[in-house]
């Protein structure tokens, strides 16, 4: 990403959507391409890698979450969303595929504009942090190697979206700490929006069922219902 101008690719088989999310862009002034298909969205994110992608799921030749898959196979490139898909069933589907961010139909421009500006604050937030760490966590079985970005959960490395990563590290960063949802999302979304508490919901489901399987549930992290979370620490 150069000079905080970001390539936006648009994926979205509706036409008239489409034109209205790139003509958003364009006004404030995000470079952009668009797709109208799952095929055509692989070809550009190859050919343009593009900095953030906005997804439909409902594409007229594959489903969006395959999409998701494809393209996680050899990129982290942010991906959000945006789908009439409203159970948390299907939120929890796209982020376990690699989704980054879920805007369900249908949106305001508002607060599509307000997740692209939050997606590239953490964008720079990561990039920052990338030449600042250089420490090792470890928590139990729970290893978190800083400088290297990744995590491991006894002798299998985990794959964590961006999100989940950054949650994470919050997390362990404040061991033994209740952390509220206010200060979660002021933290990681940077620009946080009073609706994103469910989507952090979404997120910690998502990031427990890759560092808590099976019995573990509640082994590093502790919910207290209506205030945050706090990771505890494990002998």
């Amino acid at each position: 990403m150069q000079n905080n101008n970001p390539l936006i690719l648009v994926v979205e088989d509706d036409r008239a959507i489409r034109s209205l999310i790139k003509n958003t862009l364009e006004i404030h002034s995000y470079k952009s391409v668009a797709a109208e298909n799952g095929q055509k969205a692989l070809l550009q994110i190859t050919s343009y890698h593009p900095d953030i992608v906005l997804l439909d799921l409902g594409l007229p030749d594959m489903d969006g979450i395959e999409i998701i898959k494809k393209v996680r196979q050899w990129s982290i490139c942010p991906i959000i969303v945006i789908s009439a898909r409203t159970e948390d069933n299907d939120k929890i589907s796209a982020l376990d595929a690699g989704a980054d961010d879920f805007l369900t139909k249908p949106f305001s421009v508002e607060e599509l504009l307000a997740r692209i500006r939050s997606t590239v604050r953490r964008l720079q937030y990561s990039e920052t942090e990338s030449f600042s760490r250089e420490e090792i966590f470890k928590n139990g079985e729970l290893v978190i190697d800083y400088s290297a970005a990744t995590v491991r959960l006894g002798e299998n490395q985990l794959h964590l979206m961006p999100i989940e990563y950054n949650v994470l590290c919050l997390l362990a960063r404040n061991m033994g700490r209740v952390l509220t949802y206010s200060y979660i999302l002021d933290h990681v979304w940077r620009n946080s929006l009073d609706g994103d508490v469910s989507s952090l919901r979404v997120y910690m489901a998502s990031l427990r069922k890759k560092i808590e399987p099976g019995d573990n549930r509640g082994k590093y992290i502790q919910t207290h219902i209506g205030i945050g979370y706090r990771m505890l620490c494990v002998e």
